[in-house]
């Protein structure tokens, strides 16, 4: 057990924590909803500092982050536990290790996991992706490991739904480089129904990334839940409005997962979706099933394709620079 960051003492043994929007109110041997952090005699503890559950070195694409050094590889690290409880978990075995099998983890220091990110550049590797489940339930290692990362010259990478509160998230964003997150639905009755959480916190997340790295945001689109026309339309003109137009908007295929049995997205939803959404956005596109040129960038301006991609990975990246090589338009890459 390690001391949790971002909590204080309460009445008796009794602990409030500060780390995301839940702020849960802990007595004595109780565990927060994350299911990771517990009062552990009057002391907030993480159960999960340094313990690795799942570890890869990924195409950056599998984030997926698409403007973000196309081509690259970036090793990923995710533990278990998440503040969130989604009906329709798509990585449920880690987000939710008291219903699933037990997972073979290994307790690593935030140094190794450096050092490991550094043995892995010549093949590759631009940094570490703190995914899989979500990394804010693992603040703590999150937060030592990329000071360390980013002092090795390396990138940190966060794959994140965006549940946590302003003074952590503000502590750790001069050390990211990139974020994707995940807006499951511009509906808060849908974060309440089915997450178990809040939109407008997630909303406020995405727009302070937005003041310290590349942000990119992806949608689950979940059949008859989240993806009319009408709830496209909202995302799109948000993103639009507060992170720009040229933020990449990823609308991902759902599959039934956990404790939703609702059929799989459609790619015709799918490629629905983009066609309501580029006229909002430059850069959308489609994830978790392939169809057409759906993972592939153009430029906003000349529409000449700027990267080719194929089941997560770049096959032909035309950019060498954050510039469109054709017509010398700036384009919303890190390269």
């Amino acid at each position: 057990m390690h001391e949790a960051l971002f909590w204080e003492k309460l009445k008796g043994d009794k602990v409030g924590c500060r780390l995301c929007p839940h702020r849960c109110r802990l007595n004595a041997g109780q565990h927060g909803l994350c299911r990771e952090r517990m009062n552990r005699d009057g002391t907030m503890v993480s159960l999960i500092y340094g313990k690795v559950c799942s570890i890869a070195l990924d195409p950056v694409e599998k984030k997926p982050l698409y403007h973000f050094y196309p081509g690259h590889k970036i090793l990923s690290a995710g533990t278990l536990g998440c503040n969130f409880s989604c009906r329709f978990c798509q990585n449920w075995t880690l987000s939710h290790p008291e219903v699933s099998a037990d997972k073979a983890c290994r307790t690593i220091s935030p140094s190794r996991l450096c050092e490991l990110a550094v043995e892995c550049v010549p093949d590759g590797n631009i940094g570490v992706a703190y995914t899989y489940n979500e990394p804010s339930v693992w603040y703590e290692f999150v937060y030592d490991t990329a000071k360390l990362v980013k002092d090795a010259g390396l990138k940190n990478v966060l794959v994140t739904n965006g549940f946590l509160n302003r003074e952590p998230l503000s502590a750790l964003l001069p050390f990211i480089d990139a974020v994707n997150v995940d807006i499951k639905s511009i509906n808060p009755a849908f974060y309440k129904d089915y997450c178990q959480g809040m939109l407008k916190p997630v909303l406020n997340y995405c727009k302070l990334a937005k003041e310290y790295c590349l942000v990119e945001i992806t949608n689950l689109m979940i059949p008859t839940l989240n993806d009319s026309d009408d709830d496209i339309k909202k995302l799109a003109a948000w993103v639009a409005k507060n992170l720009g137009k040229d933020t990449p908007l990823h609308f991902s295929a759902y599959r039934p997962e956990f404790k939703m049995d609702i059929p799989p997205t459609s790619p015709e939803s799918l490629e629905r979706a983009r066609g309501i959404a580029v006229k909002k956005l430059s850069s959308v596109y489609i994830g978790n099933i392939i169809t057409g040129n759906g993972a592939d960038s153009f430029c906003p301006s000349c529409k000449k394709p700027l990267v080719k991609r194929m089941a997560f990975r770049s096959i032909e990246s035309f950019i060498k620079e954050p510039s469109c090589p054709f017509c010398g338009k700036d384009i919303n890459f890190r390269v």
